[in-house]
């Protein structure tokens, strides 16, 4: 009686401690003397003292100076000193360590011991913390204790045979012919542990899957005297019968009827009785259902029973218990592909979801939402996503605005729709909207004709006044750019058109230019709407000519260089600016039978499209372009995947301050290419010097082509190259 009270005593002290520094103090006090003890070889009280060290390792303090003191206990005669032994090797050994090989002899000294209790030590430690080599040593006595009546020891040997075969996994034949009559016992800790067993063996095995096939009616029978029999204050727990053999005999059902058509066949019956049967007004029957659940979806179960699964599962949304709600929205995630109508059916509860509190399970709800998203209700989903995307946390507009794009490309009922609606995301979240979201817009609204007035229109309004959302505004200052004809002149069908004059527009793009809100590339967006403005309208020219000299010295080198290669438009070249600045052709969407590349157009992402058809050993076609260099080396712009293209320039004979640009591009594989995008832009270099009327002109390689066509007829190289640069200014 002295141990336990002294040992208590030191849990009380240690308890009284009020400061972390105190609490040390305590332990490494009592740690001391512990050692102490040790090196004195008191057999009296090392009992003790290793229980004392196992406290204070459940405190986080280190207790490994024990080790040895384990295995001089486990050597031991009696139990109490054996069952301390066991417990401190569990807790502080590992195979890591090789001081748990010399464990080896006493445990299967142990597990051949009269005592059933000392047996049950011995192979809750090799279960514990056997290594692989302590289990090849040690499975024979294991597999012996499989085999006895003794059910205390059977369920004992069951785990630590799992023990074993996680471990060496070819020792998994030597337990073949013991779980033969485990299924048969009566006593429920044996069934338990077997259906783990059996579950270990088919999980690592297919041939064990393939010969444990044979036992489903047998753990159907056992499943149905467990949810047919009656009141067990033995295995009752909320007023069902043993429900944690249920769920093990659910996932071993699983595992065993997955891809097997006679196995799903002898367990429908069974699954369908579980389900209906279960109560689910406490946890441990919402438990038992998804199991069940679980197990219907991943075995091949019939129609009726899988819409019978979704409609649990449906009813687990409703649950005020928001684990599971969480578990049914991951579970109906995973199998809205194969069940779409079924699913479907609990829209308006999933859509319920998006307004709950807790932000996992509003993130499965925005997931599975999406999912369900389809042609026939696009519109109704779209609007409860876009109210979801206005008031959900910033952590979750980005997917939102994602997915919104993605499915309104997909399911767009109309193209003024699927305008309308992209907008609406950028108003609401521009902020978070991923890089991509420009460009494929302006692709949309360049490829909607008919749509030109309207889109302009309305992207006019959405930034009066309001610069914070950046992607929206780069839209609407190249939608302006492009069709501010069609904005002033009020043409607009679809909705009433508004008066709006040359100076109001331009008036729009200055404030976007000077605005703090704005970023360097809405800057450039900007400045380039400003300059195409010049061909679009009539009255403004020349104060579209002073922002641009403006602009000429900003401080923004990118935003420098665009207004000084403009400037140079307007002075030296032009007879051209209409030509360069002309209307963006329609542009296909982009298919992958090639390579894809992004193209980087007077710092805006303007996809130009190439169809590709097989040319016969190599194409070219022409453009003059204008640059002032000593001469340019040939470039291999793209050389992948059988596809090469090469440019290469020439001065023309005739104009010394023209080169000529060839492109050749040539197709090594035996395949057509079809429909692929080839965009590219070309590095800077330091600027160099010359003497020209005593003043410096400096010449970047960036080429201001505002259109080159390359033509080629019936089967060669066709592709629209808009707003190549060619930076040539003095």
């Amino acid at each position: 009686q002295m141990a336990p009270s002294v040992f208590c005593l030191l849990i009380r002290t240690i308890r009284t401690a009020r400061t972390q520094a105190e609490e040390r103090e305590m332990i490494q006090k009592e740690c001391a003397a512990i050692r102490s003890s040790f090196r004195e070889e008191d057999n009296t009280y090392r009992c003790r003292n290793v229980a004392k060290l196992l406290y204070m390792h459940m405190l986080g303090y280190p207790a490994h100076f024990g080790q040895l003191e384990c295995l001089k206990l486990i050597a031991s005669q009696k139990f109490t000193d054996k069952r301390i032994g066991y417990l401190g090797a569990m807790l502080l050994l590992d195979e890591r360590q090789d001081v748990h090989l010399l464990m080896t002899n006493c445990i299967k000294n142990d597990l051949n011991h009269s005592t059933q209790y000392v047996q049950g030590l011995a192979l809750c430690t090799l279960g514990c913390m056997g290594s692989s080599e302590m289990c090849r040593d040690l499975a024979g006595e294991v597999e012996k204790l499989l085999k006895t009546s003794n059910s205390y020891l059977r369920k004992k040997a069951a785990l630590c045979a799992v023990h074993v075969i996680r471990k060496v996994p070819e020792l998994m034949e030597m337990f073949l012919p013991a779980t033969k009559n485990l299924l048969n016992e009566k006593n429920h800790g044996v069934l338990h542990t077997s259906v783990v067993l059996l579950t270990e063996m088919c999980e690592r095995s297919p041939d064990m899957l393939a010969h444990f096939r044979k036992l489903v009616p047998q753990l159907v029978r056992i499943l149905k005297n467990l949810i047919m029999s009656g009141y067990s204050p033995e295995h009752d727990v909320s007023g069902i019968s043993d429900p944690f053999l249920q769920v093990r005999i659910l996932r071993l059902l699983r595992i065993l009827g997955r891809n097997d058509d006679d196995s799903s066949e002898a367990m429908n019956d069974i699954l369908a009785q579980v389900a209906t049967n279960t109560e689910t007004s406490k946890n441990v029957g919402n438990a038992i259902l998804y199991e069940t659940v679980l197990t219907i979806m991943d075995i091949k179960s019939e129609s009726g029973l899988r819409v019978l699964a979704i409609n649990i599962l449906g009813r687990f949304l409703l649950n005020n218990d928001k684990n599971i709600r969480y578990v049914a929205l991951t579970s109906l995630l995973k199998t809205v592909q194969t069940d779409h109508n079924a699913v479907q059916r609990h829209r308006s509860t999933i859509v319920d979801c998006l307004k709950d509190l807790d932000v996992s399970i509003k993130r499965r709800a925005m997931e599975l939402s999406f999912a369900l998203v389809n042609g026939n209700n696009v519109r109704g989903m779209m609007k409860e996503l876009l109210y979801f995307l206005d008031s959900c946390e910033p952590e979750f507009k980005a997917d939102c605005a994602s997915g919104i794009f993605l499915a309104a490309e997909k399911y767009a009922p109309s193209k003024r729709w699927h305008i309308d609606t992209i907008m609406r995301v950028l108003t609401t979240a521009g902020s978070y909207v991923r890089d991509d979201a420009v460009p494929n817009l302006i692709q949309l609204i360049t490829n909607s004709v008919e749509m030109h007035a309207y889109t302009v229109q309305r992207l006019y309004k959405a930034i009066l006044g309001d610069y914070s959302q950046q992607p929206l505004v780069q839209v609407a200052s190249w939608c302006i750019g492009e069709y501010g004809d069609l904005l002033v002149s009020g043409q607009c069908e679809e909705e009433e058109p508004i008066q709006v004059t040359e100076d109001e527009v331009l008036d729009i793009l200055e404030s976007v230019l000077i605005s703090n809100m704005s970023a360097s590339v809405t800057r450039g967006y900007a400045l380039t709407a400003i300059m195409k403005l010049s061909t679009r309208f009539t009255c403004t020219v020349n104060r579209i000519k002073k922002v641009v000299s403006i602009y000429g010295s900003s401080i923004d080198v990118e935003l420098q260089q665009r207004a000084v290669e403009y400037n140079a438009l307007f002075k030296k070249y032009d007879h051209m600016r209409p030509a360069l600045l002309e209307r963006m052709p329609v542009m296909e969407k982009a298919t992958t039978n090639g390579p894809t590349e992004i193209v980087q157009t007077n710092g805006e992402t303007e996809p130009a499209v190439l169809e590709t058809k097989p040319p016969p050993s190599g194409l070219s076609c022409r453009s003059a372009a204008f640059l002032f260099s000593t001469g340019i080396p040939s470039i291999t712009a793209y050389n992948k995947n059988g596809l090469k293209i090469d440019f290469t320039f020439e001065r023309s004979n005739t104009n010394p301050s023209v080169t000529v640009i060839t492109i050749q591009a040539s197709n090594s594989t035996e395949l057509d290419m079809t429909d692929f995008v080839f965009q590219a832009a070309v590095p800077k270099v330091e600027p160099w010097r010359a003497a020209y009327s005593d003043r410096l002109r400096a010449s970047c390689k960036y080429f201001l082509i505002s259109e080159l066509v390359m033509a080629a007829y019936s089967d060669r190289l066709r592709a629209s190259c808009k707003y190549f640069l060619i930076s040539a200014f003095m």
